[in-house]
C-alpha cells in the first residue's frame, strides 16, 4: 500500500484529543489493530441465547410459529456450565486454541468465539455460525439423552426455520452478519448489518456509532476492490466523518447545535473550507461565486463530515430518526447550490436520500431507517459515508420507529457492547494507530 504523508489529528466523541500526526495509512481497518479486532471478532462470534432456547422449547416456540405438542421442558439454565464445557469442547479445534465462550448476564446469553482457523480454513464466514448452532444443538441432545423423535426441536430452536428458508429465521443462535446469500454483491457481508445492531453496540453514543458503522462499511468498501486513487479517497471520508479527524464533525456540531439548521451546517461547512484552503472562489456566474478545489478527494471527506453534522444537528434537535433520509439529500443539495462542486461521496449521498426516504416512512412505509444497512438496494450506493449518518440519527431517535433499537438488537447490546472496540471504536482506533 501507498505510504501517505498528510496526518490528521484524532479526536474522542467529546472533542478531546486522542493522538495527534497520525498518517494516513495508520487508519486503514486493515491495518490498524483495533478495526481489524473489530472485522475479526465480527466475523468469528456468534450469539447464543441460552435462555430464549430454554424457554421457546418449554412453549414449543421453533423458527417463527409455533407447534402445539413439540413442547420441551428442559433444565437448561441449571446445566448452563455443562452446556458450556460441552459447546466449548466441540467448537475448538485444538487443545488451547483461541476458542472463546464470554457470558452474559448470568449465562443467559454467551458470545462463542470460534477458532481463527475455522474461518481461515473456509469459503465464507457463515463456517462460525454453523459450527456454533450445530454445538449446541448436538450439546443440549447429549446433556438431556435427548431422543432421535425430539432432536429435530432441539434443532429448530437453535437453527430456526432453515433449511425450510434460506436463512436460519427465528433461530436463538445469530450473527451479526447475515448469511452470505443475502448480500447484494461482492464485498457486501461486512456492510450487511442493521444501523439498530450499531446502535446498542455503542449504547445509543452517535459519534460511537458512527466510528464503528463507518469501520465496517469502509472494509466492506475495501473488500470490493477499492485500490489506487480510490484508497486516499475512503481513508479521508474514514477519518474525517468516522473517526472525527481534527474534531471537523465535533466543531460543526458544537457550532450549530443550539440554534443551527441543516443550511447553518452548510455555511459552516463552506467556511471551515474556505479557512482550510480546501476549497478558493473561482469563476463568478452573474451574482454566484463558483467555488473551485484541488483537492476532490479532501472535499468530498469535508462535505460526507458536514452530512455527518446536519444529520446531527437536524435529527438531534427534534430527536427523530424519521428526518434522516431529507437530510442526506437536501444538506448535499444545498451544498451543490452553494458551491458549485459535488457533493458528499460526488453526488452518490444524495442519490440515496432520495430512495431512502421512499422506502423508509414515505409512501411504501416499509419500516424505519433503523432497520436499514449498507448492503440493502435502498442506501448501499454511497460508498460508506451514509449509513453512518443513519446510525448517529437511530441513535438520537427518541422513539419514532416502529423498530426500536432495543426492539429488534437488544441482544448485540447486551453481549458485543460489552467488549471495548465495539463500544468505544474511536478511543480503541486511536490507540491502535
Amino acid at each position: 500500500m501507498k505510504k501517505y504523508q498528510e496526518t490528521i489529528d484524532l479526536f474522542s466523541d467529546d472533542g478531546k484529543l486522542l493522538k495527534s500526526g497520525i498518517t494516513l495509512d495508520r487508519i486503514h481497518p486493515l491495518l490498524n489493530p483495533a478495526a481489524c479486532r473489530i472485522i475479526d471478532l465480527t466475523k468469528r462470534t456468534i450469539n447464543v441465547n441460552l435462555h430464549g432456547i430454554e424457554q421457546a422449547l418449554s412453549g414449543g416456540k421453533l423458527g417463527k410459529g409455533r407447534i402445539p405438542g413439540r413442547e420441551l421442558k428442559l433444565p437448561i439454565m441449571e446445566h448452563k456450565d455443562s452446556l458450556i464445557a460441552r459447546i466449548k469442547d466441540m467448537v475448538q479445534l485444538e487443545e488451547d486454541d483461541d476458542t472463546e465462550i464470554m457470558e452474559f448476564n448470568g449465562g443467559n446469553l454467551l458470545l462463542v468465539k470460534v477458532p481463527a482457523k475455522r474461518i481461515s480454513g473456509a469459503a465464507t464466514y457463515d463456517a462460525a455460525i454453523t459450527s456454533v448452532a450445530s454445538a449446541v444443538t448436538y450439546a443440549i441432545v447429549e446433556e438431556f439423552d435427548i431422543s432421535p423423535f425430539d432432536a429435530s426441536t432441539v434443532k429448530a430452536a437453535a437453527w430456526g426455520s432453515y433449511p425450510q428458508t434460506q436463512d436460519m429465521e427465528g433461530a436463538l443462535v445469530t450473527s451479526i452478519l447475515t448469511i452470505p446469500q443475502n448480500n447484494e454483491g461482492i464485498g457486501y457481508a461486512l456492510r450487511n448489518i442493521p444501523v439498530n445492531h450499531f446502535v446498542m453496540m455503542t449504547n445509543r453514543n452517535a459519534l460511537q456509532g458512527t466510528a464503528l458503522a463507518a469501520t465496517l462499511e469502509h472494509a466492506g468498501i475495501f473488500e470490493m476492490g477499492c485500490v489506487g486513487p480510490y484508497e486516499r479517497n475512503q481513508l479521508l471520508c474514514y477519518a474525517y466523518q468516522g473517526l472525527n479527524a481534527n474534531n471537523m464533525v465535533y466543531d460543526l456540531v458544537k457550532e450549530n447545535g443550539q440554534e443551527g439548521t441543516v443550511g447553518t451546517v452548510v455555511q459552516s461547512l463552506v467556511e471551515r473550507a474556505l479557512e482550510d484552503r480546501v476549497i478558493y472562489p473561482g469563476k463568478k456566474g452573474g451574482y454566484f461565486t463558483f467555488y473551485d478545489t484541488d483537492d476532490p478527494m479532501l472535499w468530498n471527506a469535508y462535505v460526507s463530515a458536514g452530512t455527518l453534522a446536519a444529520s446531527i444537528v437536524n435529527c438531534g434537535a427534534g430527536r427523530f430518526v424519521q428526518a434522516i433520509s431529507s437530510t442526506l439529500l437536501y444538506f448535499n443539495d444545498l451544498i451543490e447550490h452553494e458551491t458549485g462542486l459535488p457533493c458528499s461521496d460526488f453526488g452518490r449521498s444524495m442519490g440515496t436520500g432520495v430512495g431512502f426516504s421512499f422506502f423508509s416512512h414515505s409512501i411504501y412505509g416499509g419500516g424505519g431507517p433503523g432497520i436499514f444497512n449498507g448492503n440493502h438496494v435502498v442506501t448501499r450506493h454511497a460508498a460508506g459515508v451514509a449509513i453512518p449518518c443513519v446510525v448517529a440519527a437511530a441513535a438520537l431517535d427518541a422513539g419514532t420507529q416502529m423498530f426500536a433499537p432495543e426492539g429488534t438488537s437488544k441482544v448485540m447490546g447486551e453481549t458485543y457492547g460489552r467488549i471495548d472496540v465495539f463500544n468505544k471504536p474511536i478511543h480503541q482506533i486511536a490507540e491502535g494507530a
